[in-house]
């Protein structure tokens, strides 16, 4: 059996495995703090590069996982998808590299970049990934549909939700990159100026501050697009457009299993060792042949004492050591005389 194991036997199993590309959302949003507890806030974008790793190492081995990032409009793909195990040290050493300042752009038109997120990995043959909050920045037009040109359902992946539900303030920094306090109302659009203005019916209220030639909307109105959360309605509907799934980040493992429920599982061979098996074996026979001697010898050791401290306590022999009172007097006046 020792023999046997030492060949290392092994056969041939199927096993699913995964090929994804994440895509990260880098814009301003992401910097907003509602992660972490009390006294301790970490930003959305610290909880992305904190929990996608433990995701994607729990994916199981023969895996493969892409990285890129999103800003603006466009995505970027900075590797393609490699192995969650041999590789995962580089895997998870680029996704803790993420850096807001990596964006190109301040604005986020996440629809647009989802669906240039999903041209890129449709040659790569991986599924998509893309983590994001949601907000859109300008806010997308109410009166104008958004469309996506894709097949419904030929997509396979996932949008992952970051943030809190509770709007916080976006912080603001400098040309330094040092922190300098929070966007205001006016520092952030609150209306979308994209696209050819609306069409008003004759006898509608027009906005104010509206001029058919130089102020087609009107003016901006107020808002609180300068505060940021999750925006999971959204994000659901652009999920139900495209035939995504939806996950809010949580604990890696939950991450995890929502992977798997929306990509495309891909069976692969893999080799399962077998050695364990013979050695298991040839450990019982070793155990067998010296552990039953052994067993009969301490069993035996343990029983003389207890024959031995019975048969001194027994009343034959009580009897034959005994001496009578007659004999005890008889002995004690022989010595008083003498």
């Amino acid at each position: 059996m020792s023999a046997i194991a030492a060949l290392q036997p092994e056969i041939r199993a199927e096993r699913a495995t995964y090929d994804v590309v994440g895509f990260v959302d880098i814009t301003g949003s992401m910097n907003a703090r509602d992660y972490g507890g009390q006294g301790a806030p970490q930003s959305r974008l610290d909880a992305v590069r904190q929990r996608l790793p433990a995701a994607i190492g729990r994916l199981p081995c023969g895996s493969r996982f892409g990285l890129g990032v999103f800003s603006e409009r466009r995505v970027f793909l900075l590797f393609e998808p490699m192995d969650v195990c041999r590789d995962f040290a580089a895997i998870e050493g680029a996704i803790r590299g993420l850096d807001w300042r990596m964006a190109w752009e301040g604005d986020s038109r996440i629809s647009d970049g989802l669906q240039r997120a999903i041209d890129m990995t449709k040659p790569i043959g991986a599924d998509l990934i893309f983590l994001t909050d949601g907000h859109e920045a300008p806010p997308p037009r109410t009166d104008m549909e958004q469309r996506f040109e894709i097949e419904k359902d030929k997509v396979r992946g996932l949008l992952v939700g970051v943030g809190g539900t509770q709007p916080v303030p976006i912080p603001k920094y400098d040309d330094f990159g040092r922190e300098s306090g929070f966007f205001s109302m006016s520092d952030v659009p609150q209306a979308s100026r994209l696209g050819p203005p609306p069409e008003y019916a004759e006898g509608q209220e027009l906005p104010a501050g509206y001029n058919a030639r130089n102020a087609p909307f009107g003016e901006m109105p107020e808002g609180d697009e300068h505060l940021t959360s999750v925006k999971e309605d959204h994000l659901r509907q652009i999920g139900a457009a495209t035939g995504l799934g939806y996950a809010r980040l949580g604990d890696p493992e939950a991450l995890a299993e929502a992977i798997e429920a929306n990509a495309k599982p891909r069976p692969i061979e893999v080799p399962v060792d077998l050695s364990s098996l013979p050695a298991f074996a040839a450990l019982l026979a070793l155990a067998a042949l010296y552990g039953a001697p052994l067993a009969a010898s301490l069993r035996g050791r343990a029983l003389f004492p207890r024959l031995r401290r019975a048969s001194a306590a027994s009343p034959s022999s009580r009897r034959d050591g005994a001496v009578s009172p007659s004999l005890r007097r008889e002995s004690a006046a022989s010595q008083g005389v003498a």
